[in-house]
């Protein structure tokens, strides 16, 4: 039989692991969004670049001809590279989803191994 100090000691313990737990989780939350904006503004940045070039060609074309070349080359060339950017993003999603998948696992094993621990033996 245990007491009650025995018994406060364990929900201090608990809460205390519970907290570390929600704190790394906070961390992993707080990296996970750096990563991602990061993404974005790269994705932005093409566009913003993209609208740039654009506009230069529409103030420097000598022609309808030349300014429609250049479109179509400018376009190809962001739609190559947002694929790039695109599967980029999609590795940048997976390392997201592995890095939450990792820390599910280890959060429930300790939690497990703490219950083990703290409930006595029948």
């Amino acid at each position: 039989m245990t007491n009650t100090n025995d018994t406060l000691n364990t929900v201090n313990e608990l809460t205390t692991k519970t907290v570390e737990r929600m704190s790394s989780l906070g961390e992993l939350n707080v990296r996970m969004f750096e990563k991602m904006s990061a993404r974005q503004m790269d994705a932005m940045s093409l566009y913003m670049e993209h609208a740039m070039r654009v506009m230069k060609l529409a103030t420097e074309s000598k022609g309808y001809n030349e300014f429609f070349k250049g479109q179509v080359e400018a376009t190809k060339e962001l739609s190559e590279r947002v694929l790039a950017e695109g599967k980029t993003s999609m590795q940048a999603v997976t390392e997201v989803r592995d890095d939450y998948r990792s820390w599910i696992e280890k959060s429930m094993a300790d939690v497990s191994a703490d219950l083990r621990k703290s409930v006595p033996a029948a």
